[in-house]
């Protein structure tokens, strides 16, 4: 997993384009990018569309941003999309550990309803889109079987707090997003969940957004959310391991499957311990 593509659920002409945009996993929307009146349509067509394509081979997999749970439509949306399987739900607004437990057992009942194998469909939360969720961020661990994500929200956040913008004269983020964005690595580390960045809104500078991509896997999130299919290429390349680090990973892990039992190895005249064994053997599972 490297890119994750925002995707309007009410559209079928979207969906069907978005296929062929390379993403690792389409986030289908009916939520931000859906009008309260086109509710109802988004629904039926993001159902009609994960049946469709929810059988096939070689396609992304295929996730459903649903309304927060306190906005009265969590549960229209679950029983509209959850008979066409998909792979898995996108929760927004969420606060700790406490609401993902919440929609896994939403989940759970329409598995069992609908046929579906028990905790098929995993949760993505999105975790800092107001003051309460970032403060909840050290409570996922343990929370859900289902939670494979965690990511953060510099939009909705900014509103919470009533930021008059999150980003400074230079395009790079204010202290309060690059806290919250801090805290939701340490969270999803400590949840032994996959930290995801959040997107970059400006989709017609490639160049801000492949620098944004290279910070945040530098740090260590291992994928990137996106707005508009053009940055697909440029998150995928940025979070695709290169050869010549693929080749360093694994001189590091042959180096200490030769010397068992050893806390420190020489590599290329470098002494090497076991966080880097750790780092070297996350890179090679993302590479795979």
């Amino acid at each position: 997993m490297r890119s994750l593509l925002f995707v309007p659920g009410d559209s079928r002409k979207k969906l069907d384009k978005a296929l062929t945009s390379g993403a690792d996993i389409l986030l289908i929307d009916l939520e931000d990018s859906v009008d309260l009146s086109a509710k109802d349509e988004a629904r039926k067509v993001t159902s009609d569309f994960l049946s469709e394509h929810g059988s096939s081979t070689n396609r992304p997999r295929l996730y459903v941003r649903v309304n927060g749970l306190t906005t009265g439509m969590i549960d229209a949306d679950l029983d509209g999309v959850m008979r066409s399987a998909p792979d898995g739900v996108v929760l927004p607004k969420t606060i700790g550990g406490t609401d993902v437990a919440h929609l896994g057992a939403k989940l759970a009942v329409r598995e069992a309803e609908f046929g579906l194998a028990d905790g098929a469909t995993r949760i993505l939360a999105i975790a800092t889109e107001n003051a309460a969720g970032v403060f909840a961020l050290g409570t996922f661990a343990g929370s859900s079987h289902r939670l494979m994500g965690l990511t953060w929200g510099g939009e909705d956040l900014s509103a919470d707090i009533g930021a008059e913008t999150n980003r400074d004269e230079s395009g790079a983020y204010t202290d309060p997003y690059r806290l919250a964005r801090s805290l939701t690595l340490f969270g999803a580390a400590a949840a032994g969940v996959d930290p995801i960045d959040s997107v970059f809104t400006n989709f017609r500078d490639m160049e801000g957004l492949a620098t944004e991509c290279r910070a945040a896997r530098r740090d260590g999130f291992v994928a990137k959310m996106a707005i508009h299919p053009a940055q697909v290429p440029v998150i995928n390349e940025a979070f695709t391991p290169s050869q010549e680090a693929i080749e360093r990973a694994k001189a590091v892990i042959e180096a200490f499957k030769a010397n068992p039992g050893v806390g420190v190895v020489g590599v290329n005249g470098e002494m090497l311990d076991r966080p880097h064994l750790l780092r070297a053997e996350r890179l090679l599972k993302r590479a795979g």
